[in-house]
């Protein structure tokens, strides 16, 4: 790998996986056991760039299947390793896919899909690496708009006339000459001093809102949708790209800001800047290398064989899926991409199956399991309360901007808490999710009423939560349709 694909393939080898766990607790409360592991699998994702090269091929990625009942928090570690990870990482839910050969997407299109994110990361870094020089040129390209032509049309002519007399034998005198010479440079001076006090004016912001008319590429072509064994997806893609290829390049003439026009010249210049292939080659590199997919929801097509017909969203997914987990080379529009070393982290809260209802193969391609546990009132009060975006810390910046201050009295917090947890025990458990809808439900009046209120503060105590939900939460049969 290049030493910029190392420095730059993946963020936490800077972060220990004991820091790593300190990033996702920042945002999601318990589950210590499934964090423990994740991170181990991140950590083990730059360890392996760091063997000799001989071994690093034979170092497998261990999978992970993380099992747990809804709203305990495993799409939102996907969520978070996604923003902690500087590697391609997607998150697809299984329930999605069909069998190959049936209408629906077959599984090969996750790995079209990471690719496609990481050419965009890749292009992302680059054009930031020619940000600077890209709006250096962006400028010049709009003085030239701004200046106005005339004085660069005098010395245009003083110069013609110049070259005519020469061309001709035309001798002029020395008077004249210098003149010329006088007419050449003054002019220029102009044209010069003119161009700094633009340019002045423009880095300074007092253009920003002075309209222009800019020639911008029109990249856009007919969308074509074809179905296909390879899938519809790709296939589609490579036909537009075919057709663009072959029409003229287009421009159309837009009247815009100076402040946007600087913004659509630069991002133009950047990507000519940059070298497609270098950005191609890189990100499937990172792909191969450090790739990560997050299968959500595997639970829905594990179960029972079909004995009534073909089970093309069942075990039939299962077996596509199973030569992707374990290493083949899928055709992207970009070339081929090895899924050897792509890491998998599956997911799903197996209520009616279990793991043990995938095909074996599948099973021994996840080695490694995690069980979450079920949420307990005081994890929903430190839900509440801790998290960086806690749910408390939502509602009152929201309400904040209506000039009302919502606080939360600790006996709120946890009679809130009490409430989700005794509605989940109830009726269906969803979990931290549940927590949404009685905090909505709460203050679903102060919202309502909040740009007409005097009063400007609201005390949430326990009595006030008893009071607004007690009828609900009495109601069994209310609660079930209302919680």
């Amino acid at each position: 790998m290049t030493e910029r694909s190392t420095e730059i393939m993946d963020k936490t080898q800077t972060l220990t996986p004991r820091q790593i766990v300190a990033e996702l607790d920042k945002y999601i409360i318990g589950q210590d056991n499934a964090k423990k592991m994740v991170a181990i699998a991140m950590r083990n994702r730059w360890r392996r760039q760091m063997v000799d090269e001989h071994l690093r091929d034979e170092i497998m990625p261990n999978n992970i299947i993380m099992i747990g009942p809804t709203g305990v928090g495993k799409t939102e570690i996907a969520r978070r390793l996604a923003s902690l990870s500087g590697a391609p990482f997607i998150k697809v839910e299984a329930s999605k896919y069909t069998e190959v050969g049936y209408v629906g997407r077959d599984v090969e299109s996750m790995v079209r899909d990471l690719t496609d994110l990481a050419v965009n990361m890749v292009k992302r870094e680059m054009q930031e690496r020619v940000e600077a020089k890209a709006r250096q040129v962006a400028e010049e390209r709009l003085l030239d708009i701004l200046l106005p032509p005339s004085p660069r049309k005098r010395i245009l002519d003083s110069s013609v006339r110049l070259e005519s007399a020469k061309q001709f034998g035309v001798k002029l005198s020395p008077e004249n000459q210098e003149a010329l010479a006088r007419v050449e440079k003054s002019e220029g001076e102009k044209v010069l001093n003119a161009r700094e006090k633009l340019r002045d004016q423009l880095r300074s912001g007092k253009l920003d809102k002075r309209m222009v008319e800019i020639d911008i590429s029109d990249t856009r072509f007919p969308i074509v949708e074809i179905f296909s064994p390879m899938g519809m997806e790709e296939l589609g893609v490579n036909v537009q790209e075919m057709f663009s290829g072959m029409m003229p390049k287009k421009s159309r003439r837009r009247r815009v800001s100076v402040l946007e026009a600087q913004k659509i010249m630069a991002a133009e210049e950047a990507n000519k800047l940059i070298d497609i292939d270098e950005v191609i080659t890189e990100a499937v590199k990172r792909v191969e290398n450090s790739g990560m997919i997050f299968v959500d929801e595997i639970d829905k097509i594990a179960g029972e064989k079909s004995t009534t017909g073909p089970d093309v969203s069942r075990e039939g997914v299962q077996r596509d899926i199973l030569p992707i987990v374990e290493g083949t080379n899928v055709m992207t529009k970009y070339g081929l991409v090895k899924t050897d070393h792509v890491l998998f982290i599956a997911a799903g809260a197996f209520h009616i199956s279990k793991p043990s209802d995938l095909i074996p193969e599948l099973q021994g391609r996840f080695p490694i399991r995690v069980e979450l546990d079920d949420l307990k009132a005081a994890d929903f009060v430190r839900i509440l309360t801790e998290p960086e975006n806690a749910l408390i810390k939502q509602y009152t910046a929201l309400m904040k901007t209506e000039g009302v201050d919502l606080l939360f009295e600790q006996s709120g917090v946890e009679e809130i808490a009490r409430i989700a947890f005794q509605v989940n025990t109830r009726t269906e458990n969803i979990g931290a999710r549940r927590l949404h809808t009685v905090m909505t439900k709460l203050l679903e009046n102060v919202m309502y009423n909040s740009p007409d209120l005097d009063l400007k503060k609201i005390k949430i105590n326990r009595k006030v939560v008893k009071d607004t939900l007690k009828e609900i939460v009495e109601d069994e049969d209310l609660s079930r349709y209302i919680l």
